[in-house]
């Protein structure tokens, strides 16, 4: 079989591409250059260079920086602005790699795509689902909640089976060579923010711009450094005079560039509201388990859909509830779809 396989450039993908090979398919390496850091995809393509080079596959490079600026990049910078707290992979994941890419390649033959993501694929009743990864602990699947069914039923997971910490010692033991790759310094959460995503809205909008802190009653209590250096939960980097003890950010008016803060309970809410991005219209009505942040803990909730809307009412209180963020629904440990918190 003909496989795609996106490649980053790191230990996972390149790993990924050593099982491909070693269970008999044609492997076509494509590498997406998302972000306009020069530096950065070519270390990343030396690497995947290599990989294909010493295990013997064909190897593409997609340039997708236009169209990533505008379907994933300058929402990033919108959403910020708006006051809300952006999810850009789990937008980038149906645009770019489950979208633009898996077009391109199965123009070019192939039948399936895989990624280094951990997360696994399980049919149940006649139809593929993302589930959780072995590894739960670096688990994807918040991320992929929206790709289309035609993209479940392509895709390949090689290393959802295995514990992240089983994969580098497997993969050197197996492609010695791999301990000559570069690394890059940074983190690799958001592919193209370097340090601070507050570097990144620098370049764009008035980041730095002193506002009030306002209490629950909407008395003013004290200052912030600019509206957009915050989100829902934060306990710093803002002054509330007199307190004794420690105020968390329970609201932002990006309008005013006012923040409310209060107490850690008033954080807590049993509803949470998102716009529906679901391909799959399977869980009307019924109770599942939610995640309103990528390393929350899953909550039980009856799930009702509005309109456009998902509206999750939560058996337990959830606390730090940030629009913009992803609403994950999970039968279990599969994953059945979602929205943008509102």
């Amino acid at each position: 079989m003909k496989v795609a396989l996106l490649m980053s450039g790191g230990v996972d993908s390149s790993y990924s591409a050593y099982l491909l090979k070693s269970q008999g398919h044609e492997v076509l390496g494509i590498y997406l250059k998302l972000h306009d850091r020069e530096e950065k995809h070519q270390m990343f393509l030396r690497n995947c260079q290599k990989v294909s080079s010493n295990l013997d596959f064909a190897f593409e490079v997609i340039d997708a920086k236009e169209q990533f600026k505008k379907a994933v990049y300058d929402e990033f910078i919108a959403s910020y602005e708006r006051g809300e707290t952006p999810n850009p992979c789990a937008s980038c994941n149906p645009l770019m790699k489950f979208g633009l890419a898996l077009d391109f390649a199965l123009g070019l033959g192939c039948e399936k795509i895989a990624t280094g993501h951990y997360a696994r694929i399980e049919e149940i009743d006649g139809v593929k689902r993302i589930r959780e990864a072995k590894d739960k602990t670096k688990d994807q699947s918040y991320f992929l909640y929206a790709i289309s069914q035609e993209a479940i039923d392509r895709l390949i997971f090689p290393l959802g089976d295995m514990l992240k910490e089983e994969v580098k010692p497997r993969a050197f033991e197996v492609m010695p060579w791999l301990g000559s790759l570069e690394t890059y310094k940074e983190s690799q959460e958001i592919c193209f923010v370097e340090t601070d995503y507050i570097d990144i809205l620098k370049k764009h909008l008035q980041v730095e711009k002193e506002g009030v802190v306002k209490d629950k009653a909407g008395n003013i209590v004290g200052k912030h450094k600019g509206y957009m250096q915050y989100t829902i939960g934060k306990r710093k980097g803002f002054s509330v005079k007199g307190a004794h003890e420690p105020h968390f950010v329970l609201g932002i008016n990006a309008p005013k560039n006012e923040i409310i803060v209060g107490k850690k309970e008033d954080l807590a809410t049993n509803r949470v509201e998102a716009i529906n991005k679901s391909l799959l219209q399977s869980f009307n009505g019924g109770e599942y388990k939610v995640k309103i942040r990528y390393r929350s803990s899953p909550s039980e909730a009856k799930i009702i859909i509005d309109g456009e809307k998902i509206i999750a009412e939560l058996k337990e209180p959830v606390y730090g509830v940030a629009k913009g963020q992803a609403l994950v629904v999970y039968q279990d440990d599969k994953v059945l779809g979602g929205g943008v918190i509102i």
